[in-house]
């Protein structure tokens, strides 16, 4: 191709020296941008953002926390009321079983007293005379 060209051994080095340099200009660092005003007023706005944006999450956590200790002691407060409830209603039942023990008592001594006086009647000794 460099023969249809016609182009000298010096041209060709020429421009092969060109194209590297080329590359190496594509690849080189390139001169640092200097921070203006609205990268700093971007920056300092994202950070009020994210500021803003952790304030309000603190104070819905803040509530959550809250809202969770007030169900906490209104199920404490449920609990210690159903087990009120539950020892007064045993505390009842024992009452009612002690009245009927006693009621039960009465009862025999009723029952006994009225069969002494009928034995007093019939005589005393059941009528057997000794």
């Amino acid at each position: 191709m460099n023969i249809l060209k016609k182009t000298s051994f010096e041209e060709r080095l020429k421009a092969q020296q060109e194209a590297r340099q080329a590359m190496l200009a594509k690849m080189a660092r390139k001169p640092a941008v200097t921070a203006g005003e609205q990268l700093i007023d971007r920056q300092t706005r994202r950070q009020q953002e994210l500021e803003a944006v952790r304030a309000q999450r603190a104070a819905e956590r803040e509530a959550a926390r809250i809202a969770r200790e007030a169900r906490e002691a209104e199920e404490k407060r449920a609990r210690e009321e159903a087990e009120e409830a539950a020892r007064a209603a045993e505390r009842a039942k024992r009452k009612e079983w002690k009245a009927s023990l006693k009621q039960e008592k009465m009862d025999a001594k009723a029952r006994r007293a009225a069969r002494f006086a009928e034995y007093a009647k019939l005589g005393g000794s059941g009528g057997y005379d000794y």
